[in-house]
């Protein structure tokens, strides 16, 4: 079953986007409307909200059939902007394609046609089928991920400080000392054999300190990791369209003209 959607712009550029977006995806050119108004006929449209008789007001019409309050609200929006009309051939088409003119901007034609002191139910972007009205129903999934974030850390850097240390230690120290003292007594024969020219010498020694130092470990830092796991609950709201199907009784249908 072939359906319609339609979507209205304040700015022809966007309106031309939205375009070009739909035939990168894949709609045919020929599928695809755009009818952009000259300022003069956006003038008159403000001026006369009521040409039910026009090219635009026909077309919702042919669209909505009998609903004229809806054909009407749609059209008094869509004589003062440009209009982007999409012939999908299956329901996945046209929701890609009411995606598509959202997201370039088409107007919310219940807010703007308050503006015309218009009212009814309408979307920026429509669908509909030949034949009946479709309202999408639009649910909202929670998407739930994981990422990684920095929450802390250990920094280690080493450094080199010095500080005094002091040993005591004993050191021996040698002194020769020369003594000479008057002697008054005959020589002997040992003193005879040693009166000849000769030389003692008698060296002085001492100790001093012999200072080296030696590097040792004494203690070592290591760095580890501990990983744990925690379970989270997320909580959030989701939304989803709701429709609420009344069933009109004949007293209310007695004086209303017949609808889609």
């Amino acid at each position: 079953m072939s359906q319609t959607v339609i979507g209205i712009f304040d700015n022809p550029t966007d309106a031309q986007k939205a375009v070009s977006q739909l035939v990168s995806k894949g709609f045919l050119q020929n599928n695809i409307d755009i009818s952009a108004q000259s300022s003069q006929e956006r003038a008159a449209a403000f001026q006369d909200k009521e040409q039910d008789d026009d090219s635009i007001g026909g077309f919702f019409k042919s669209l909505f059939g009998s609903d004229e309050q809806t054909s009407n609200k749609y059209a008094s929006v869509a004589r003062a902007h440009t209009l982007v009309t999409v012939h999908a051939q299956t329901k996945q088409e046209a929701q890609q394609a009411a995606d598509v003119l959202d997201e370039y901007g088409a107007l919310d034609i219940d807010e703007r046609a308050a503006q015309y002191s218009s009212s009814g139910r309408a979307g920026s972007a429509v669908t509909s089928t030949e034949g009946a009205m479709a309202i999408p129903i639009i649910e909202e999934e929670l998407q739930v991920g994981k990422r990684v974030v920095e929450t802390g850390g250990v920094r280690l850097r080493s450094r080199i400080i010095e500080r005094p240390v002091e040993e005591h230690l004993r050191l021996r120290e040698e002194r020769v000392y020369v003594e000479r003292r008057p002697v008054n007594r005959p020589a002997s024969d040992q003193d005879l054999a040693g009166f000849k020219e000769g030389m003692i010498e008698v060296s002085e020694h001492a100790e001093v300190p012999l200072v080296s130092k030696e590097a040792r470990i004494v203690e070592e830092v290591k760095l580890s990791k501990e990983v744990k796991e925690r379970e989270e609950v997320i909580k959030d709201t989701v939304r989803k369209t709701d429709v609420d199907v009344e069933q009109l009784k004949t007293d209310d249908l007695r004086d209303r003209p017949a609808n889609l």
